[in-house]
């Protein structure tokens, strides 16, 4: 009766024990199951990134003082000049004291021709011409002297800065960047003065304006 008894108590202990591992897996299993349910329902960030449409019909906007790329250029002859040019289409054009300047917003193309007894060199302009600037440039700050070559030949290229002519409205002026190009031929000097806000990129546009030069004479 006692072996009985015995065998029935570990019949129970081991019903228990299973129904205990039993329990464990089940409530195990509903977890990885959720977990597998909300993986598949949340969008990943790299979905979420693809799904956000890229502004493909944005305005492209040029800097301050930028020439746009697209700009059309047309040659230009100062009145009794010897030279032609060509001079960015549909700038603002005013004539002073036999000098031509077009100007559009923040740039400006100033034209002039002068007699000069011979053609200008790097160091005839630093022992005259930049004590001359420094007098007539609000602001003057001096840059480069250099001799650079172009299509009508070669010319003496002067890099500055320089207060750029008081705003009409605001009264407020700004820091110009300027170049100018000394040519020389046959007894005239024909002067190309180029400025624009200090940081604009406008190689490419200055380069056009001074390579387009042609003598007429």
């Amino acid at each position: 009766m006692r072996r009985l008894s015995a065998l029935a108590v570990g019949a129970v202990a081991l019903a228990v024990a299973g129904a205990g591992c039993g329990g464990g897996s089940a409530s195990n299993g509903g977890l990885a199951s959720s977990t597998a349910r909300a993986a598949r329902t949340a969008p990943s960030s790299a979905s979420a990134a693809a799904a956000t449409p890229a502004n493909v019909t944005a305005k492209e906007t040029n800097p301050s003082g930028d020439i746009p790329d697209n700009q059309a250029y047309v040659a230009y002859a100062p009145p009794r000049a010897g030279y032609s040019v060509k001079v960015p289409e549909g700038w603002s054009r005013t004539a002073s004291g036999g000098a031509v300047t077009f100007t559009d917003k923040l740039n400006a193309v100033r034209l002039e021709e002068v007699a000069a007894p011979a053609a200008p060199t790097i160091a005839g302009v630093r022992r005259t011409l930049l004590s001359q600037l420094a007098r007539t440039e609000r602001g003057f700050r001096a840059g480069t002297v250099t001799m650079v070559a172009r299509h009508a030949g070669p010319a003496v290229r002067i890099t500055y800065l320089a207060r750029s002519t008081p705003d009409s409205v605001t009264g407020k002026s700004r820091v110009d960047a300027v170049e100018r190009y000394l040519f020389f031929h046959k007894g005239r000097e024909a002067v190309i003065r180029l400025s624009g806000p200090r940081g604009a990129d406008n190689v490419d546009p200055w380069r056009i304006i001074t390579d387009s030069l042609r003598w007429k004479r």
